[in-house]
């Protein structure tokens, strides 16, 4: 059973009601706990048991965006972003994994996917993060332990509909550490992977922010506010 998690949004609120609005639509959802929204800080905190990509969407389907600030505690967050690496493909960037250790010895897994093939998809962590040459460089999948046991990185399936979009909330008993610097695969086959196949999708696992760790709103390289990058991701794939 999932354990509850806090995940803290940026969210533009332009004033009480669009506060009790959003608060509204959050505690609609079966697994939300609490939901804190700040007027002044333009930031929703969020504690339950619900993937962040479907807080997300539910925020928009009040009329406002949401970009995902943080979740669980420091260390304990990470992030894939899944390409695939046929060529001659325009948007190479078709999938997102985030995931949360929400207790000392499993995580949770938020993983959606857009623009593949219909029909079942199996997610894996391999056993490193060379994605030089896609899937295919990867590796085996993530063994853990003694080796005796099934391999740890089986992070089950994913059906993907008739538009090319799919999504999964997956339970896993790891801890976010063990995976960090190695690479997330979504691909229709468990191994065997083709350097030409835009049905396989593959990433490095990257520590990302936990709850209030990330307090920035212009980058400092681009110059570029949050909201911006938000719409140059968007546009790329990145769900």
């Amino acid at each position: 059973m999932i354990q509850p998690f806090e995940t803290l949004f940026a969210v533009p609120l332009k004033c009480q009601e669009c506060v009790k609005n959003v608060s509204q639509s959050l505690h609609e959802l079966p697994g939300i706990t609490k939901v804190e929204a700040s007027l002044e800080d333009q930031l929703v905190s969020v504690e339950g048991t619900v993937a962040p990509s479907k807080i997300v969407s539910t925020i928009q389907s009040t009329g406002r965006d949401a970009i995902l600030r943080g979740s669980g505690k420091p260390n304990s967050a990470a992030v894939s972003i899944l390409e695939t690496h046929a060529p001659a493909v325009a948007n190479p960037v078709r999938g997102l994994a985030r995931m949360v250790q929400v207790s000392p010895k499993y995580s949770i897994v938020d993983l959606g996917v857009r623009g593949l093939s219909p029909g079942k998809y199996y997610a894996s962590v391999r056993e490193n993060g060379d994605i030089s040459q896609g899937a295919v460089s990867t590796g085996g999948v993530w063994k853990g332990g003694d080796g005796n046991d099934a391999p740890r990185g089986s992070f089950g399936e994913l059906q993907v509909d008739e538009s090319g979009v799919g999504s999964v909330l997956i339970e896993q008993p790891v801890e976010i550490w063990e995976l960090i610097g190695r690479s997330f695969v979504v691909s229709q086959k468990e191994e065997g992977f083709a350097t030409n196949d835009p049905n396989t999708l593959c990433g490095v696992i990257a520590r990302s922010a936990g709850v209030w760790e990330n307090e920035k709103t212009v980058c400092g390289c681009s110059g570029k506010t949050i909201w911006e990058e938000r719409t140059e991701h968007v546009g790329k794939g990145m769900i």
